[in-house]
């Protein structure tokens, strides 16, 4: 991972609860600069943190902002969507029968043809040679054991699972409110 002295080509702010905690790890909550220029204008958010960037408009100027907060704390212990995305953090990315990390599909542990349903506890990522390997039968049919078991995870859960992926890079404003399992290099 790189820390960049200069904003990120595109000029996102990382976005934090009004705890000062981003309001996710994986994929990390940044916003586009002119989404957060709309809330700064709408006061509902403050800014803790600019890039040396001016932004100006004929009635005002403002410094980018590189770090803001919410002035609404927004509970973190609300139960997760289910997505595709979710599914594979839960998963840490990896074939739940072989360990894969690439070519990762929805694998329905009770498939659709034998009644099963899309949902946290039947759903597993597989890559697409298990998948298509397992076919239309369980896994005990197909003779394939599953790493482990699907569940419905807590928000909390894939919180501190999005934090083992840290992004390709960060702005150093935002070092100071994150926090990786991993060591960052500069």
């Amino acid at each position: 991972m790189r820390i960049l002295k200069n904003p990120p080509s595109d000029r996102r702010a990382l976005v934090l609860n009004a705890d000062f905690r981003p309001l996710s790890y994986y994929p990390l909550s940044t916003r586009p600069w002119q989404e957060v220029i709309k809330a700064v204008c709408e006061e509902r958010v403050d800014v803790v943190s600019t890039y040396d960037i001016e932004i100006r408009s004929p009635s005002m100027s403002l410094k980018l902002p590189s770090v803001i907060s919410l002035k609404t704390y927004i509970d973190q212990n609300r139960p997760p969507a289910f997505t595709r995305y979710n599914v594979f953090l839960r998963d840490q990315f990896t074939c739940q029968y072989c360990g894969a990390h690439n070519d990762l599909t929805f694998d329905h542990v009770l498939p659709v043809s034998q009644g099963g349903r899309s949902t946290w506890a039947n759903i597993i990522t597989a890559c697409s040679p298990c998948n298509l390997r397992k076919g239309g039968k369980t896994p005990q049919q197909a003779r394939m054991a599953l790493n482990r078991q699907p569940h419905r995870p807590s928000m909390y859960q894939l919180q501190e699972l999005g934090r083992r992926f840290p992004p390709h890079y960060l702005h150093e404003s935002w070092v100071d409110y994150l926090y990786w399992d991993t060591p960052l290099e500069a």
